[in-house]
């Protein structure tokens, strides 16, 4: 093979020999594993074969086909549905047609031998029925291009003689039990075939066992690749360049990602990131990328995840600035609202599903690249490869009509009558609106949809916790984590930030937890720290800092001046930096935000040679007030105020400890551990507070979370005590 690679490895398929399952399994992750082959989610596997029935024991020929929604890329043997085949054979017989067919799906799990939990996917019936041990049904780019040309059906005899294949056109019919029985006609009028492109959607292929199954799929889609790249070096991709990429794309797409997000919040929030990668910027770049754009993408697997287009920003990168860009966006964002919600009006029935999220999860940016959201990081990410996977399909398109349209009757209609609303622009065929949204609000999508787990009481959200490396933060940031945020885990001691950014990552997802090194005393470095968590997660929603010091006094309970200055510099001076520099980020977005800062019960309660923490931890309360004031509507701003934190605090190393001990005639010995010294202290501590227990970084995080999120969504420029209930602390 010229592109792909044949990854199959003999030793390693001869161990899972005796477990046919387990061997569809290992060729569905070798054949996920290539994006060229099949996006994330997108493509189907199966294979037929005798288990013993749960219940008699008596052998049963089953279809194993990869559940709904699962990824052949990462998927186990947990992830496929088994179901009786002899009974799914039956429902062909009593098919009533097309306009059943979807009620056909409620057959599915009815059949099921072994579903292992997942519901059968909707292409149940296409494996099924096709005379074949093993099927694969995939998404290459190179297939797609093919399906969504103009002259495809006239290029694919043109493959076949080539490559000497026996591949079969098949119009367009959306998946489901209709497709299933062209499908099962098409090979009955055509024996000898070796595979099946279906138009604008993707290909089918087969073998008699897993391991032919695997040969012929790669083959073919490496030959596929062949003929297509072939042509597209004949050919300027899109029409030639009509603009060159900017030099300072990186630091514009930083400066109007916020902004950008927030443009899209009118429904929900999302996640967002940016990518300027060279293919991005090819087509962005090019004369043909307005119209391309504009007409909209073809396989279905694409435009679930991209909508049925991207939004093209009207920018010229030439003349443009940051400020003309933001501008360009929302006006760009208002129309395409507005071109949505009409697309919906315009096909939807009563029986529809409501309306989702009208704005675009793909932006395009001349002389900057693309933008892409979702509703998590990982998802923003397969959003932007599913874009990429189209332009790669629009270039092969085009490429294979040599850059115009060929002439004649698009082959992608299955009659005449339905050919209304198929758009060619250079040589490359998009579905009709009506198609799309047949697809995008399909009763089984919807269904789909609905099986996902709630969200969480923060996902989507965007949180920045200073001081997470250990404490309070590095709860905070765990219980973050739990309840769905995306984090940037910021701290001084860098490795302790990553540290719980790897235990965060355990939580919120392996994409959804970063950790970074500030110095929050230094502007730049706060600075830096912003666009960090801006260019990683698209923006920032919760500011949370919980870094401070605690200046230890000499035996005369004095401090030095540079002691003094070091202690307002951090616990005072670095509050204002972060909100100063974060509020401008808060601000373009426009969508509620929150920060979180931490005073402490010292901020009222005096004591003898603590003078620089008392004072400065009274300065930050105050500063929440102020805060509140100057970024209100927008941001609410409110504080906690803990009482002493023992467990986890940097601020109370083995040395502090034990003068503290000291100091309030506590016994204890060298041979005590730090965390049991610790421990003593805490308790009392504990023992002066009305609720006689010890304050702990996780009751800390409980309060700050509150705070943060939407149950205290009405509550700015307020202190939570959270001190045991300390008579000296109270409200005063």
């Amino acid at each position: 093979m010229r592109h792909l690679r044949d990854l199959w490895r003999e030793q390693e398929a001869a161990a899972l020999a005796h477990d046919p399952l387990e061997l569809l399994r290992y060729r569905s992750n070798l054949l996920g594993r290539d994006q060229r082959i099949t996006n994330y989610g997108g493509g189907n596997t199966s294979g037929k074969f005798e288990i013993a029935d749960p219940v008699t024991g008596a052998p049963v020929r089953v279809l194993a086909v990869k559940g709904s929604g699962g990824d052949l890329g990462t998927m186990s043997r947990s992830g496929f549905a088994l179901l009786d085949l002899g009974r799914l054979l039956q429902l062909r017989e009593v098919y009533g047609g097309e306009p059943h067919e979807d009620g056909m799906v409620a057959h599915y799990p009815r059949f099921s031998v072994a579903n292992h939990g997942v519901a059968p996917s909707i292409d149940t019936p296409l494996h099924a029925f096709l005379p074949f041990d093993h099927v694969d049904h995939l998404h290459p780019d190179w297939a797609i291009a093919l399906a969504a040309s103009a002259n495809g059906r006239t290029k694919l005899e043109e493959f076949n003689r080539r490559f000497a294949r026996t591949l079969v056109w098949l119009p367009w019919q959306r998946p489901g039990f209709e497709l299933a029985m062209m499908l099962r006609r098409a090979v009955e009028e055509h024996p000898g075939a070796e595979g099946i492109v279906l138009a604008s959607h993707g290909l089918f292929t087969w073998g008699p066992t897993s391991r032919a199954c695997y040969l012929n799929t790669s083959a073919i889609i490496d030959e596929l690749g062949t003929f297509v790249l072939e042509h597209q070096e004949k050919v300027p991709p899109f029409g030639g360049p009509r603009r060159a990429a900017r030099g300072d794309r990186q630091e514009v797409a930083a400066a109007v990602l916020p902004f950008l997000r927030g443009r899209l919040a009118t429904a929900r929030r999302s996640i967002g990131m940016y990518d300027g990668s060279d293919e991005t910027l090819e087509f962005v770049n090019a004369r043909d990328a307005g119209p391309l754009a504009d007409v909209g993408t073809s396989c279905p697997d694409h435009f679930v995840r991209t909508r049925i287009k991207p939004l093209l920003v009207a920018w010229d990168p030439e003349t443009g600035t940051v400020e003309t860009l933001r501008e360009a966006i929302a006006t760009g964002a208002d129309r395409y609202r507005q071109d949505y919600t009409a697309y919906y009006q315009a096909f939807a029935t009563p029986q529809s599903p409501r309306l989702r999220d009208p704005n675009p999860s793909v932006v395009l940016v001349p002389g900057i690249g693309m933008f892409a959201f979702g509703a998590n990081s990982r998802e923003a990410r397969y959003t932007a490869e599913f874009y990429r996977n189209a332009i790669r399909v629009m270039a092969g398109a085009s490429a294979l009509g040599g850059g115009r349209t060929a002439d004649g009757p698009l082959p992608q209609p299955r009659t005449p009558e339905k050919a209304a609303g198929f758009t060619a622009v250079t040589n490359y065929v998009a579905l009709p609106a009506r198609e799309a949204f047949n697809i995008e609000y399909w009763a089984l999508e919807e269904a789909k949809l609905q099986r996902m787990p709630p969200p969480k009481e923060l996902s989507r959200r965007i949180c920045l916790i200073v001081g997470g490396g250990s404490g309070i933060g590095r709860a905070a940031a765990m219980k973050a984590a739990a309840q769905g945020a995306h984090l940037v885990i910021a701290d001084v001691n860098e490795a302790a930030a990553t540290d719980a950014a790897n235990e965060a990552a355990a939580l919120a997802g392996i994409d959804a937890a970063a950790p970074c090194a500030v110095d929050i005393t230094d502007r730049g470095s706060i600075r830096r720290m912003i666009r960090f968590t801006v260019e990683r997660f698209g923006g920032l929603d919760i500011l949370i800092n919980t870094a401070a010091s605690f200046p230890s006094p000499d035996l005369g309970g004095r401090i030095s001046d540079e002691q003094w200055h070091a202690t307002l510099a951090l616990n005072v001076t670095a509050n204002y930096l972060l909100a100063d520099e974060a509020a401008p980020v808060l601000q373009d977005q426009g969508t509620p935000a929150a920060i979180v800062l931490t005073s402490s019960a010292n901020a009222v309660v005096p004591k003898q040679g603590s003078e620089a923490y008392d004072v400065s931890k009274s300065a930050v309360s105050h500063l929440v007030r102020e805060l509140a004031i100057r970024l209100a509507p927008v941001v609410r701003v409110n504080g906690i105020a803990p009482a002493t934190v023992v467990g986890g605090s940097t601020m109370f190393p083995r040395d502090r400890v034990q003068a503290s001990l000291t100091k309030y005639g506590i016994a204890w010995s060298d041979a005590e551990g730090t965390d049991e010294l610790r421990d003593k202290l805490a308790r009392f501590y504990a023992a002066r507070t009305l609720l006689k227990q010890p304050i702990t970084p996780e009751l800390c995080a409980e309060a700050i979370l509150w705070l943060a999120g939407d149950r205290s969504g009405r509550t700015s420029g307020h202190i939570i005590p959270v001190d045991g209930g300390l008579p000296e602390a109270f409200l005063r």
